[in-house]
């Protein structure tokens, strides 16, 4: 598959070099990886979904159950297949019930799947979030990894935050108040700085 650098990537590790020595660091370790996107839009949604609140590793050995059992993940292929099946990979009820609700949407057009290209990252995790199973977090990992937005921070991601406390020796949890703050001088490619804060925790890249 090609992979595709965002306009903005080179760019955004040279500033942000200049401005955090410490993510600096972790930049000069990957000089030749990068964000790029899946291009398919449900597919980001449903691994997003899969991977909510479990480890990168848990989610990847679910998607590959997930994968072997059903084939290629199609809105039609999830919207058709029983219940019972897509629990057998490991998805909670809750996580098939959020899928086949990701997949009667996008077969229905309640998304606006074509203007999220014009449209701002907030009037985007406002169209998604309509959708019962996704959630800020999720959304904000669709910005990234499909529309590869540059400067998407998310809050609530926890192998983010644990990347900040790992990289300026801080106890785990930190205070949103100073997450925000340190994320202030990553502007306007905090995208990128998280991307990075991810690799700083596993040299295998994140993917949706």
């Amino acid at each position: 598959m090609y992979k595709k650098k965002p306009s903005f990537w080179s760019v955004a590790k040279k500033e942000l070099k200049k401005k955090d020595k410490k993510l600096g660091k972790i930049i000069d370790s990957y000089p030749e990886d990068f964000l790029f996107s899946k291009s398919d839009p449900f597919l980001t949604l449903a691994r997003s979904i899969v991977g909510q609140q479990i480890s990168v590793k848990a989610a990847q050995s679910v998607w590959d159950k997930l994968i072997f059992k059903i084939g290629r993940v199609s809105p039609k292929l999830i919207e058709e297949v029983h219940s019972n099946k897509l629990k057998s990979t490991g998805l909670s009820r809750q996580k098939v019930l959020y899928l086949k609700n990701l997949a009667h949407a996008f077969i229905n057009k309640q998304l606006k799947v074509k203007s999220w290209n014009k449209m701002s990252d907030e009037d985007i995790i406002n169209d998604l979030v309509k959708i019962k199973g996704i959630g800020r977090w999720t959304a904000e990992m669709f910005l990234i990894f499909n529309l590869c937005r540059a400067d998407v921070y998310p809050l609530d991601d926890i192998g983010m935050i644990k990347g900040i406390c790992k990289i300026y020796n801080y106890n785990y949890p930190i205070k949103r108040e100073k997450l925000i703050l340190i994320g202030n001088k990553w502007k306007p490619y905090r995208s990128v700085a998280t991307w990075y804060l991810w690799r700083s925790l596993d040299p295998i890249p994140v993917e949706y």
